[in-house]
């Protein structure tokens, strides 16, 4: 399967393009779907990716805030910012890390855990209704150039 279509120089037909235009479309609701689902749940879009990140990415002591801000694509400032708001909302604990205490360690809360599972649950039900055109059109740009 071609990894790169730039590099493989071959013209788009137009149902490459209306595979992508599908493609993009998908995902842009998608992303609309997640951020009221946050909003409704009373969580910035933002405040959502950074506990679905501690949760996802954690080890057995937390996750760093720069592990989170690398993830979040953030600047660490910008991820200190955000988990003093979920700090002040009661989603997150802090503390030192065992190993370096130079390293503050996040981990969520009991409450921040049922959000997260709600928000989780609702995210994978809609998925899974955007499967088939999510999947369809992926699986049409990256078989472009492969031998049929």
């Amino acid at each position: 399967m071609a990894n790169n279509l730039a590099e493989l120089n071959l013209p788009f037909a137009d149902a490459d393009y209306v595979a992508l235009a599908h493609f993009r479309r998908s995902l842009r609701l998608f992303l609309s779907f997640s951020e009221d689902a946050a909003r409704t749940s009373g969580l910035t879009p933002k405040q959502h990716q950074a506990i679905l990140a501690i949760r996802g990415l954690s080890d057995e002591t937390g996750l760093s805030v720069g592990d989170l801000a690398r993830h979040l694509t953030i600047q660490p400032h910008s991820a200190v910012e955000l988990l003093n708001r979920l700090e002040d909302s009661g989603l997150i604990n802090r503390a030192i890390g065992a190993a370096d205490r130079r390293c503050v360690m996040v981990t969520l809360t009991a409450r921040a855990e049922r959000l997260l599972q709600k928000l989780s649950h609702m995210h994978v039900v809609e998925l899974r209704r955007q499967a088939p055109e999510l999947v369809g059109a992926l699986r049409q740009l990256l078989e472009k150039g492969e031998p049929r």
